[in-house]
């Protein structure tokens, strides 16, 4: 499988790539499927009415991840990149008031959110922890279509059958069809040596294998722009963030601070990191808030990469366009290698997958611009991961908001500090990035249930229980 820069950085909405993109993408697929699909249709049937079930982690925490939001607007045809956050609001009461789905190319559908959209904790589905599934019934109430599909973290999607087929390979195939086809890190560092690239120049050939030069950096700007956009509105923003946790916005407040010491020219040994954590969490309150953030490689982590990338540009006076684009390549095929060998999924692995995997896309990407070499680059993605290991997923109320928003400033610090150590070594470590990558695997296949993205256990609990 080819997995491109394009796969893991997705422009979507808020609040959580697994929660909300997923589920929106598996219900436009769903209406796809009911259009297009070569199913069995009996004689002279037409679909009338769809319902939904959620089940495992998206009935537990559905509601303060927007799911059950996110699966109602893609059974209007809207996916993450052509939903208006501003407009949603109206296309729900619309389809709440009239109990009726008016999705392009298709007649009206009934759709009762209150009785067609259910919550199911009692039956997890058996393929992964974000399962649902979707039915199509006739005007008689006869079910005529039945598909189940699984979010499988930063925003990918799975039908039941193409679960099946991953499981059943010992190892996701690699697409053997690129210059540097790589699985691992071990891989990706004899390439480099062989080649005599860098990462970011292998990955590069990779993707121009299915897109121009032009194409690829316009869509990489893209990306950049659609992070820096979310910096920006994060960093204009006050008020209580939705949920009912009556969490406060505080990036606007933090960023008026360092802005007036910068104007007055004050010594601030914390500087980077308090800029670091200003602009991750910038990103993350506005995930948080539904608004349009780019998945790096889920929601949830969203604010590390953005805060990294932003922090380079202002305070390294060679940074350039072009080291945004090597920044994103090299993030990218990090990004990858995790999600091929392990998982980006906090229902997975819990936030060592998210934040943790994050963090090492975005100290792989800083050591790169910074001038390392492959292995330090390498190493810089190993420190970062190792330092996140064990770390669960137990967002308080559902919601990606505590203790999500700061952990994303502290990933940021920690890529920072995990880039700056590699760069000023020669790349010889003690612990490969790619037994890292297998130490996180099997500790999220350790990991109790709890503890991934459920709110049943750690904060999620002892929060609310003090």
């Amino acid at each position: 499988m080819f997995l491109s820069v394009f796969d893991l950085f997705k422009i979507g909405i808020g609040p959580s790539s697994s929660h909300t993109m997923g589920p929106m993408v598996a219900a436009e697929r769903f209406l796809r499927e009911i259009g297009e699909g070569e199913w069995p249709r009996p004689a002279g049937a037409q679909v009338a009415r769809l319902a939904v079930s959620l089940h495992g982690s998206l009935a537990f925490t559905g509601i303060g991840h927007a799911t059950d939001r996110a699966v109602i607007l893609g059974l209007e045809g809207l996916t993450p990149l052509t939903v208006d956050p501003d407009k949603a609001d109206e296309v729900l009461d619309r389809i709440r008031k009239t109990r009726r789905l008016c999705p392009p190319g298709h007649p009206e559908y009934r759709f009762d959110p209150e009785s067609d959209l259910a919550f199911d904790r009692k039956t997890p589905l058996p393929g992964h922890a974000n399962g649902m599934a979707f039915n199509a019934f006739d005007a008689d109430d006869r079910l005529l279509l039945r598909r189940i599909y699984y979010s499988v973290g930063g925003g990918f999607v799975v039908s039941e059958e193409e679960l099946q087929a991953l499981k059943a390979e010992k190892k996701p195939a690699v697409d053997r069809n690129v210059p540097y086809p790589f699985a691992n890190a071990r891989e990706m560092l004899e390439m480099a040596a062989k080649s005599g690239l860098s990462i970011a120049e292998m990955k590069r050939a990779n993707e121009e294998t299915r897109m121009e030069g032009a194409e690829l950096d316009a869509g990489l700007d893209r990306i950049w722009q659609a992070m820096h956009g979310c910096i920006e509105r994060g960093l204009s923003q006050d008020g209580v963030m939705p949920g009912g946790l009556k969490v406060r916005r505080r990036a606007r407040q933090l960023h008026e601070k360092l802005e007036e010491e910068w104007r007055q020219n004050k010594p601030n040994p914390l500087a980077a990191n308090d800029w670091l954590s200003v602009y991750a969490m910038a990103v993350n309150e506005e995930n948080a808030a539904g608004g349009r953030v780019v998945t790096a490689p889920t929601n949830g982590a969203a604010g590390v990469v953005p805060a990294v990338l932003r922090y380079w540009l202002r305070f390294h006076v060679d940074a350039d366009q072009n080291g945004v684009r090597d920044f994103l390549l090299t993030a990218a095929a990090v990004g990858g290698i995790v999600k091929h060998n392990a998982s980006i999924s906090g229902a997975e692995v819990g936030c060592q997958g998210e934040v943790g995997s994050a963090s090492a896309m975005a100290a792989a990407g800083l050591a790169e611009v910074l001038g390392g070499t492959p292995e330090q680059v390498e190493n810089a993605a190993e420190i970062a991961l190792e330092h996140h290991l064990g770390m669960t997923c137990d967002p308080v109320a559902g919601l990606v908001q505590v203790p999500c928003i700061e952990r994303n400033a502290l990933g940021a610090v920690k890529a920072v500090t995990a880039a700056s150590l590699a760069v000023k070594g020669d790349g010889k470590h003690f612990v490969s990035l790619d037994a890292a990558v297998e130490t996180m695997r099997q500790t999220g296949l350790d990991m109790n249930e709890r503890y991934k993205e459920t709110s049943l256990g750690g904060l999620a609990v002892n929060v609310v229980e003090c």
